[in-house]
């Protein structure tokens, strides 16, 4: 009994909570939330269910971890500082390149504390550069991981409906709020200024990943292109007079590019956040 104890012990350690949550990751970008189950996550890892369970109590607690720890590498991206909308997207899409994925590992080796698993190891993107180089780092961070991760959108708008005293919530509002804290907004405003740019990343980039969904069902046939370029051509021929203002925006909905136009979006907000603070 002494024996098999023991060797329960070390199946245990070996399988710590970070593998199950990374094959859980996997396990939903390749199937959905329907495709995560116990039984699909026991073979991936081949143990049995009870060395998973003695790491997490139930599917909602593991896809809440999931969705942490997808967050939490979100928002380590660090800014480019004095970046553009075109400058800072390229230098998150650097970021994902094999020599980050490195130095991510190297953090990663360097110790518990420094898990994704605490939310006080993280510091969030923005330590470097202007506090709107920041911003847009978080913004795009976030933007990608929901872009790659399909399912992370309605996990992200759960976890804010119903479990805003878990780490996600936080962890987002702290990376935001540090920034808009750095441009000396009053602090009577902090709440309503970070709470509007958090809100229209998380909208924005949870449409962009459904739009890119979509885009998928439609067949390999019609591409981006050729689906924006329909789009604004039936746009061109509404009613001018009931559709003025669509008419005229049309070519723009042809030709733009979904990263620069959520950029915009981000520095447009900054823009009248910035306008209205005291004039010093």
């Amino acid at each position: 009994m002494a024996t098999r104890t023991r060797r329960s012990q070390r199946r245990t350690e070996a399988l710590s909570r970070e593998r199950i949550v990374e094959a859980a990751i996997e396990l939903l970008d390749a199937a959905g939330e329907s495709g995560l189950t116990f039984r699909a996550l026991t073979e991936r890892l081949a143990t049995g269910p009870g060395a998973i369970y003695w790491h997490v109590a139930n599917k909602g607690e593991l896809l809440g971890a999931a969705t942490d720890a997808v967050v939490a590498a979100a928002l380590a991206v660090e800014p480019a500082a004095s970046a553009g909308p075109a400058e800072a997207a390229g230098h998150a899409e650097a970021a994902k390149s094999p020599e980050s994925a490195g130095s991510a590992e190297s953090a990663e080796a360097a110790g518990p504390a420094e898990s994704a698993e605490s939310p006080e190891a993280i510091e969030p993107a923005g330590a470097a550069g202007s506090p709107q180089d920041g911003i847009r780092a978080v913004a795009l961070g976030l933007f990608d991981a929901i872009e790659e991760h399909p399912w992370l959108a309605s996990q992200l708008m759960t976890q804010l409906s119903h479990s805003l005293w878990e780490t996600v919530a936080p962890r987002i509002f702290e990376s935001v709020g540090r920034q808009i804290r750095a441009l000396d907004v009053p602090e009577s405003s902090w709440f309503a200024a970070t709470s509007a740019l958090m809100h229209y990343i998380l909208g924005a980039a949870g449409q962009n990943a459904t739009n890119a969904a979509s885009a998928r069902t439609l067949g390999p046939e019609v591409d981006r292109a050729r689906f924006l370029d329909a789009a604004s051509t039936a746009w061109e021929q509404l009613d001018p007079d009931d559709y003025p203002f669509t008419r005229a925006v049309a070519g723009q909905l042809r030709g733009h590019d979904d990263r620069e136009q959520f950029l915009a979006g981000v520095d447009l907000i900054l823009a009248g956040i910035t306008a209205s603070l005291p004039a010093r």
